[in-house]
């Protein structure tokens, strides 16, 4: 029980760290896998992210039906967390934002690549997922199991994806790690549309990539700077390389 409170713990934490790093505003949401269980997952009721507290935590099966609702609204989107837990039996904490520097790139198809080395998380290219392709005029929400899956489809084996006038996915191999790679997908997108202003860029190679994303690379530094100015307890998880 301990370590589901521990776990819940960071996945309040993390909405709060979403929300004082401009990730989310009103809107957005991170899960994590329950760990006794791969095919349920926990995530807020629907609540602007800086708000959530321990209480507001539901627990999901993949196709997002809620175990034990007691009345509580769920986000209309959990089916993007299900799916992608469904798809990657090795991720563990998912991330959906409207980050208002990735907009861009996915209504232009300018693609997104790692601009600094801190960025490398992102992946070596940012697909785009355009809802309209398979479902045609829709409000934009993946709103079923079959919109979650089709972005799953497209996120395929990467860790991000952007989605044509919406947002973006995150997938991570904990929350920390999910956490990071949001902050720095945002970070990543508003740096190269200032780079792109000045000249032809070059973005870091497959290999350069690769290396940053090598073993031993983890975000627990990251993770107590968050903690601290979002104004969250900060919990060591005992390794620098978690």
């Amino acid at each position: 029980m301990q370590d589901i409170e521990a776990l819940i713990a960071d996945l309040v934490a993390a909405n709060h760290i979403l929300s004082a790093e401009h990730v989310v505003d009103a809107f957005g949401h991170i899960s994590v896998r329950d760990p006794r269980d791969p095919k349920r997952f926990f995530l807020s009721r629907a609540r602007a992210p800086e708000l959530i507290e321990a209480g507001d935590i539901m627990e999901f099966n993949l196709q997002g039906e809620p175990i034990d609702g007691r009345g509580r609204q769920p986000y209309l989107e959990r089916f993007i967390h299900g799916a992608i837990y469904e798809a990657r039996p090795e991720i563990q904490s998912v991330v959906h934002n409207h980050s208002h520097n990735v907009i861009p790139f996915g209504v232009t198809g300018e693609k997104l690549y790692p601009i600094m080395h801190s960025c490398a998380g992102i992946g070596h290219e940012v697909p785009i997922w355009d809802i309209a392709d398979k479902f045609g005029d829709t409000n934009m929400l993946v709103s079923n199991v079959a919109m979650g899956r089709d972005l799953a489809a497209r996120l395929g084996t990467g860790a991000t994806a952007l989605m044509r006038g919406h947002g973006c996915v995150v997938a991570g191999r904990s929350i920390r790690h999910a956490v990071q790679i949001a902050v720095y997908l945002d970070l990543n997108a508003g740096l190269q549309m200032r780079a792109a202003a000045l000249g032809k860029i070059k973005f870091l190679s497959k290999g350069e990539i690769d290396a940053v994303n090598g073993p031993g690379v983890g975000s627990e530094r990251a993770w107590e700077y968050w903690c601290v100015r979002a104004g969250v307890p900060y919990r060591s998880a005992g390794t620098p390389g978690l």
